[in-house]
């Protein structure tokens, strides 16, 4: 009889572990965006599913740090400003993430106190990039 149990707990233990260690995220998926950066030509079996699971696992991290900060402001619906918070509050995320976050919705074409909108903000250009505006404009030699 404590046998049949052991073999049990053995076979659930198994199940368990095998369960754990199957990635979420589509393998093939998975590699096309890890084929995107030049540098890569080839991605093994194993730098692809660590990569998968480690992406899982950062994912959960931040999901579960801005469910804590929409709790704190009393929300029932995650938003950009909530992950943009816990992006923040951890050094390490904050670091590479922030740059990839949309501007927070309070200073974009918010109203003022006194009633006046004010001009968005707008990011410096990089170098050798235009506005789409300036692309659709006529160029002063095409005047007719």
């Amino acid at each position: 009889m404590a046998e049949e149990e052991q073999n049990n707990e053995n076979t659930n233990n198994n199940d368990n572990e095998e369960n754990l260690l199957q990635p979420s995220f589509p393998v093939g998926r998975v590699k096309k965006i890890m084929k995107l950066d030049k540098d890569i030509n080839k991605v093994t079996s194993e730098a692809l599913f660590l990569i998968n699971l480690s992406t899982e696992l950062f994912l959960q991290f931040l999901s579960e740090k801005s469910s804590k900060i929409a709790i704190e402001k009393k929300r029932k619906i995650i938003k950009i400003d909530h992950l943009r918070i816990a992006a923040k509050r951890h050094q390490p995320t904050s670091d590479f993430l922030l740059d990839s976050l949309p501007i927070p919705s309070e200073s974009v074409n918010r109203p003022s106190k006194d009633g006046n909108q004010s001009a968005p903000i707008e990011k410096p250009l990089s170098v050798g990039t235009r506005r789409i505006d300036d692309i659709f404009k006529k160029s002063v030699n095409e005047t007719n």
